[in-house]
């Protein structure tokens, strides 16, 4: 069965990508990595496929990035197949792997001007990249000395120095702490503002549910569900209110239904006989979500 969703219609040209019926298969294994996956992207969105290890996510991506080929359906892009492109589609898009490769005997600085160098037009700044992604201070060392963080940072702004139309993020926050990665998010939602279409694949639901204008939950090839993820916990999530409180010196918490809260009886002993620290609600998470229709964990 094929599973479409869809901002835009192909042929219109807000529709940046536009997949029908995608299907591949590895060469020597029996079983589709995709099984007959359709959606459509439209201009200035930022879109992401959730799903474990081995969903399907990075298969698709690798198709619409044109290193698959061998796919059943059509794959197009700009309006036009991937497949046809050639060299030029490279010039719109740009491409953040999880695991980044750089040239390590370079510096920073050298790798970007490095890739600039292969495309046409006026490239951004080296200078202005790495100091947006903290690594101005860095930019004239080694690569080889650079942190598996660093490196992630490295290649988001390599994929932006040709200001591209359309970005591919694999895990884009991987091995980065709290205040990196959060500015990473904030550099996404940056291109996103200036148009820039924006493929995100990921296993954190965290990243998704910050970056995300929609999200495909994806499992053994197949999309399982798409929406945007405050309706998507809406819609499925089962929110709660969450009671802290005091108990044998330590603190513990406990949950009651939002829907009913204000009649239930129990709820008000509870807080009646329990030294209260604090009350908040308690909304499902886009993991709870997906775990609760895909019935598999991310890990």
């Amino acid at each position: 069965m094929t599973t479409a969703w869809s901002a835009g219609g192909d042929g219109d040209d807000s529709t940046v990508l536009s997949v029908d019926d995608l299907q591949f298969t590895y060469p020597g294994t029996d079983e589709p990595a995709v099984r007959g996956i359709s959606f459509a992207i439209d201009r200035g969105e930022i879109v992401g496929f959730l799903g474990p290890s081995g969903a399907g996510k990075s298969t698709t991506q690798n198709v619409l990035t044109g290193l698959l080929d061998a796919y059943e359906g059509s794959v197009r892009a700009f309006g036009r197949s991937v497949a046809e492109w050639g060299e030029g589609y490279y010039e719109r898009v740009g491409v953040s792997a999880e695991s980044p490769n750089h040239y390590h005997k370079l510096t920073g600085r050298e790798n970007l001007q490095l890739f600039a160098s292969l495309y046409e037009g006026e490239p951004a700044s080296p200078e202005s990249l790495l100091e947006r992604v903290g690594l101005a201070d860095a930019a004239d060392k080694p690569v080889e000395e650079y942190s598996k963080g660093m490196k992630m940072r490295l290649s988001l702004v390599r994929s932006l120095v040709h200001d591209p139309q359309l970005l591919f993020l694999d895990e884009p926050t991987t091995g980065l702490d709290p205040g990196n990665a959060r500015e990473v998010r904030e550099l996404v939602r940056e291109r996103r503002r200036a148009g820039t279409t924006v493929f995100l694949t990921t296993h954190d639901m965290a990243v998704a549910d910050d970056l995300c204008d929609r999200v495909a939950f994806i499992v053994d090839g197949r999309i399982v569900t798409v929406d945007a993820p405050d309706t998507l916990k809406r819609t499925h999530g089962d929110p709660r209110v969450r009671v802290t409180y005091r108990e044998n010196g330590g603190i513990e918490t406990a949950e009651f239904d939002m829907q009913t809260v204000g009649t239930d009886d129990g709820f008000q002993d509870f807080l009646a006989s329990h030294p209260v620290e604090s009350i908040h609600s308690a909304d499902a998470t886009l993991e709870d979500v997906f775990i609760d229709l895909t019935g598999r964990e991310l890990a």
